[in-house]
């Protein structure tokens, strides 16, 4: 059964490693692309837990009062006051109680406690899963969506992608699977520091393709995650997906390491909670400007030359001007949504890069030199190649 989340940290709570989605992504030792973001799971987390105010948790608010908010009310309201629990989502819990029935179907009589927190990770040596809370509550999810251009885990299918990676980290840590020579050997040492941001290579065929793109390349813990997460999942055609990839010997390994562990006793057992929702005291707006600021983008004149090229400082009809800005703004969430498809960086910062090209459109006056639907093509191009080049230029955040 999904734990309490009421109950505070215990004193020397393991650190979080910090994401991304992120997904956030964060990681599990993560800190969980979204993002990456994107969004997106955590295990050690690096860095300080935030605080927020030094109060301490004061009087819980309502879900009748708080759902009825506006996003500027809500946004100034703090964390721990808004009463969370796993088990009282109806959405969510049963999301929970799904994975808890894939593990025993595999054989593994290990259940992982989750609870609520400010994203989704795994702490160190704590065989537990923290969620999200902005996943506990429709609202919630309703502002995640207008702060972050995206709910990391808010589909029933992404959902259960990211339980599947945080329960492979979990397992890791309750069998203590990585203390083994033979996991050194096939995914590496697990105690290399954890990155803060890592440089993908696209095209190679030694990882498995289960959260973002390229994800299990960032850390040999992730590496062994998203392998356990292909493995898990039902009904998964791992085997014929990747014939011929080496990727497929680890899925093998954590095939037979899970058959050798199948029906044993966890030897780890805290049901410790690391920064439960009941002890963030900071507010939604310090959570959500925190979490921009992870996803920023580079200086707007980056865009100058590009943008010069696909545009005109005259436009192509001056009887019938269209301006590049507006050109952009209206085709913003195709454009977007297709760029974030093909590269798997996180919405928040797909967006981001786009804000920068229309603001910068705005201030240069460009307007359209060619006909909509080929500058609609060059658009999507120009976005997708800053995007790529943000990606590569090692500023990919280690999100789930």
């Amino acid at each position: 059964m999904a734990s309490n989340e009421s109950t505070g940290s215990a004193p020397g709570s393991p650190a979080r490693t910090g994401k991304p989605v992120g997904s956030t992504r964060k990681t599990s030792r993560r800190p969980a692309p979204g993002g990456a973001s994107a969004s997106g799971s955590t295990v050690r987390r690096k860095g300080k837990s935030r605080t927020g105010s030094r109060r301490a948790p004061g009087r819980t608010i309502p879900h009748s009062v708080w759902e009825k908010f506006s996003d500027e009310e809500l946004l100034d309201t703090r964390i721990c006051d808004l009463g969370l629990k796993v088990e009282s989502d109806g959405w969510l819990y049963p999301k929970v109680e799904k994975l808890y029935s894939e593990l025993e179907a595999r054989g593994l009589r290990f259940r992982p406690h989750v609870w609520l927190s400010d994203e989704w990770f795994s702490p160190d040596g704590v065989p537990g899963i923290a969620i999200p809370f902005c996943l506990a509550h429709p609202r919630l999810r309703l502002l995640e969506r207008n702060q972050m251009m995206e709910v990391e885990g808010g589909t029933s299918q992404w959902c259960m992608r990211i339980l599947r990676h945080e329960s492979g980290h979990t397992v890791d840590t309750a069998f203590r699977l990585h203390r083994r020579q033979t996991y050194k050997k096939v995914f590496g040492n697990y105690h290399n520091p954890y990155p803060e941001s890592y440089r993908p290579r696209p095209n190679s065929k030694r990882y498995v393709m289960h959260l973002e793109p390229w994800y299990a390349q960032s850390h040999p813990a992730e590496d062994f995650a998203e392998t356990f997460a292909v493995w898990l999942k039902p009904r998964s055609p791992w085997r014929s997906q990747y014939e011929g990839w080496p990727a497929l010997r680890k899925i093998e390994f954590v095939d037979e390491l899970m058959k050798e562990i199948t029906g044993m006793t966890a030897p780890v057992k805290s049901r410790v909670f690391v920064d439960p929702v009941s002890q963030l005291t900071h507010t939604l707006r310090e959570h959500y400007d925190d979490r921009q600021s992870r996803y920023a983008t580079r200086q707007p004149g980056v865009f100058d030359h590009d943008l010069l090229r696909l545009f005109s400082r005259k436009p192509r009809n001056p009887k019938n001007p269209v301006r590049a800005a507006d050109f952009l703004q209206r085709n913003r969430g195709d454009l977007v949504r297709i760029v974030c498809q093909w590269t798997g960086e996180y919405r928040y910062s797909v967006h981001q890069v786009m804000r920068q090209m229309i603001e910068r459109c705005r201030e240069m006056n460009l307007h359209l030199a060619a006909s909509e639907s080929d500058t609609s093509q060059r658009a999507m191009v120009l976005l997708t190649v800053h995007t790529m080049n943000y990606l590569h230029g090692g500023h990919h955040r280690v999100a789930l």
